[in-house]
C-alpha cells in the first residue's frame, strides 16, 4: 500500500489532504482562537525584580566594577579608558571595592613589591568570590605565572576590547587578549586615542605619545610588556589635546616608556611634536613632558630648551641616571654614560634658568661596588636634584640582571638608606620663600588641609582652599617650604587667569563620548545629570525593562505558534 501511495502522482498539495483533515482556512480560525497560558504573577513585584536584578546576574552590563592601577602615568592613562569604556557601555565604575562584582587589577612589573601587591589583590578577590580581569605589564610579561591560570587577561595594547573581555568573564567564561596591533605589517602605539575615559582627575589628561622603547636594559621587565618603540602619528595626538582642553582639562602629562625616542619608527621627533602641542594650548594651561632617557634627548638640546622656556610648558624634565658610575651603566646597557647625562642636564641648567630635573637612581645593581656607588652619591651632592627616585634593584624574573651575581641584600639596603639621607640633607626651596609666583591649582592635598599646585618649573605649592582657585591660575606669595613643597598665599589684588576653555567634567563623567562611539557600542546611551559623585552611570537604552518586554513578546508568539500547529496536528 505505500508502494501505490509513492508510484501516484500528485497534481497539487492538496491532494495529501483528505476529506476528514482540516482545511487551512479552519486551521486558521483555530489559531486565532487559541490563548496560551501564562503564569501569573504580581505587576509591582515584576517591576521591582526588574529594575534592581541580583547582584549575581549573568546580563552583562549592569555590574558594579572597581578598577586599582599600579605603577607609572602610562598605566594610569590606560586604566582611565578602561574605566571609561565600561562606564560608556553601562557598567558602574566603584571606588568601593567590597561593593563591586568584579575587580579590574591593572598591574605594573617594575619592581617586585608592587608585583606582590598585585597578587595579593588577586587573591583577596578570590577569596570574597569577586569575577576578576587582570590587566597591564605584569599579564602581558609573563602570562604564564601559575597565579594567573585560568583568570581573564587582556593585554596593554588591547585595552580597547575591555568591554568584551569583562561581558565574557562576568559570565563565567576566561579569556586572554595578549595580540599587538599592526597595520600594514607595521606594530601600532596601541589602542585608539579618542576612546571614552574617565579621567582620574577631570582637571588632567595623560596622553600616551608612545608605547615601547629602543633600550634593552638588562635589568627591565617593562620591555617584555611593551615591546619595542610604536608612536602615535602627530595629527592623532593633537586631536586628543583638542578634545581635552574642549572638556575643561587645563593640564596635560605626555608619558611613554621613553618620551625622548618619541616618532623615530614613524619619520619625526619630539621636538615637531611639541611644537604642534604648543599651537593649541589655551593660554591658562600647562604641558607637562614626561621621562626621557639621556641618548634621545642628545639630539634635540637645543630645540628641547626653547620649548621648555616656553610660557605654557613646564620648565620640567624627568631624565633617569641610575647610576654616576659608568662600569655600572654597561652593565645595564644604558647607551650612554655619565658625561652624557651631565651634558645634557649642565645644559638644559644654562639654556632654561630654574628648570627642575628629576632623575632615577638604582641602588645595589649587581657588580656594584663602594666606589660605584660613592660615585653616585657624589653626583647627587654635586647636583642637589629637587625631585629624585630611589629604588633598590630587584631582580625580576627574566631579565639577564637576574642572572648576574647578586650585591648581597644587606648591602643594597644599607646603600639606599645612605642615598635618602644624602637627598634628605638639602632643602632645594628654602632660596624661593619671598618670592612672587604663578601657580595652577590642579587638585587637592592628601591631608585634605591644602589645594595642591605647581610653579613654572613643576614645584609643588600648597595654596588655601579656595574653590575658585580650582583648574585656574593664581598669583601666590611663598612664605614657607619643606623639602617637597613651598606655601602660597594668594596676592590680595592678583587676577586669578581663567584658562581660555569649558568647564570641567564632573569627576567620574565619561570623556570623549561621541555619537559615533554610541552607535558603534549599539547603544543610544543616556546618562544621569553632571553632579559630584565619585562615578558616573551610563545606562544603555532600550532599558532593562524593555528588553524584557520585548522577550516576552517574543515568548508568547512562539507559544502562539505551538499552540496553532498543535492544533492541525491533532485534527
Amino acid at each position: 500500500m505505500p508502494s501505490a501511495s509513492c508510484d501516484a502522482l500528485l497534481d497539487d498539495i492538496e491532494d495529501i489532504v483528505s476529506q476528514e483533515d482540516s482545511k487551512p482556512k479552519d486551521r486558521h480560525f483555530a489559531r486565532k482562537h487559541v490563548v496560551p497560558k501564562v503564569r501569573r504573577r504580581n505587576a509591582q513585584q515584576y517591576l521591582e525584580e526588574e529594575s534592581s536584578p541580583p547582584s549575581d546576574s549573568t546580563i552583562p552590563g549592569i555590574q558594579k566594577i572597581w578598577i586599582r592601577t599600579w605603577g607609572c602615568s602610562h598605566n594610569n592613562s590606560d586604566g582611565e579608558y578602561m574605566a571609561g569604556q565600561l562606564a560608556a557601555y553601562g557598567y558602574k565604575i566603584t571606588e568601593n571595592a567590597s561593593d563591586a562584582d568584579l575587580w579590574l587589577l591593572n598591574s605594573c612589573t617594575v619592581k617586585n613589591p608592587a608585583e606582590d601587591h598585585f597578587r595579593n589583590s588577586i587573591k583577596k578577590a578570590q577569596e570574597e568570590n569577586k569575577k576578576v580581569v587582570l590587566a597591564g605589564c605584569v599579564p602581558q610579561a609573563q602570562p604564564r605565572q601559575d597565579y594567573l591560570k585560568g583568570l581573564s587577561v587582556i593585554g596593554v595594547q588591547q585595552i580597547d576590547r575591555v568591554v568584551e573581555v569583562v561581558e565574557e568573564t562576568i559570565k563565567g567564561h576566561s579569556v586572554r587578549l595578549l595580540g599587538q596591533k599592526k597595520e600594514n605589517g607595521r606594530r601600532l602605539g596601541g589602542a585608539r586615542l579618542d576612546l571614552p575615559k574617565i579621567r582620574k582627575n577631570p582637571l588632567i589628561e595623560i596622553i600616551s605619545i608612545n608605547t615601547g622603547c629602543l633600550n634593552a636594559c638588562t635589568y627591565c621587565k617593562t620591555k617584555h610588556a611593551r615591546g619595542n618603540l610604536a608612536s602615535y602619528p602627530i595629527d592623532e595626538l593633537v586631536d586628543r589635546a583638542k578634545q581635552s582642553f574642549q572638556e575643561g582639562v587645563c593640564e596635560i602629562w605626555l608619558t611613554s616608556e621613553d618620551t625622548g625616542a618619541y616618532g623615530r619608527d614613524i619619520g619625526t621627533d619630539l621636538p615637531t611634536l611639541l611644537w604642534k602641542l604648543v599651537d593649541v594650548i589655551p593660554e591658562g594651561a600647562m604641558l607637562r613632558l614626561g621621562m626621557t632617557n639621556p641618548p634621545y634627548i642628545l639630539e634635540h638640546l637645543q630645540e628641547m630648551a626653547k620649548i621648555l622656556n616656553h610660557p605654557r610648558v613646564y620648565a620640567f624634565l624627568h631624565i633617569p641616571v641610575q647610576s654616576a658610575s659608568d662600569s655600572v651603566l654597561m652593565a645595564m646597557k644604558r647607551e650612554y654614560c655619565v658625561a652624557d647625562f651631565k651634558s645634557v642636564v649642565d645644559f638644559l641648567k644654562e639654556k632654561v634658568p630654574g628648570i627642575t630635573i628629576a632623575t632615577d637612581i638604582i641602588c645595589g645593581f649587581p657588580g656594584e661596588t663602594d666606589q660605584d656607588f660613592q660615585e653616585t652619591v657624589k653626583l647627587v651632592e654635586e647636583y642637589k636634584f629637587p625631585s629624585l627616585f630611589i629604588n633598590q634593584f630587584y631582580p625580576r624574573p627574566g631579565t639577564p640582571a637576574a642572572k648576574m651575581e647578586q650585591v648581597p641584600a644587606h648591602m643594597k639596603k644599607q646603600r639606599t638608606k645612605d642615598l635618602s639621607q644624602v637627598f634628605h640633607s638639602y632643602n632645594p626651596y628654602d632660596h624661593k620663600i619671598g618670592e612672587r609666583q604663578q601657580v595652577l591649582v590642579t587638585e587637592e592635598s592628601f591631608d585634605s588641609k591644602f589645594y595642591v599646585a605647581h610653579n613654572r618649573f613643576y614645584e609643588q605649592v600648597l595654596v588655601p582652599k579656595n574653590p575658585a582657585f580650582m583648574g585656574k591660575m593664581v598669583e601666590v606669595d611663598i612664605y614657607e617650604s619643606g623639602k617637597h613643597f613651598m606655601k602660597g598665599q594668594p596676592v590680595s589684588d592678583a587676577k586669578v587667569y581663567t584658562p581660555s576653555i569649558s568647564k570641567p567634567l564632573a569627576k567620574g563623567e565619561v570623556s570623549g563620548l561621541t555619537e559615533e562611539l554610541r552607535n558603534k557600542l549599539g547603544h543610544h546611551l543616556s546618562s544621569t545629570s553632571r553632579g559630584s559623585s565619585s562615578s558616573r552611570t551610563m545606562r544603555p537604552t532600550p532599558s532593562l525593562h524593555q528588553d524584557c518586554a520585548l522577550r516576552v513578546a517574543v515568548g508568547l508568539a512562539l507559544l502562539a505558534f505551538l499552540a496553532a500547529f498543535l492544533v492541525r496536528v491533532c485534527n
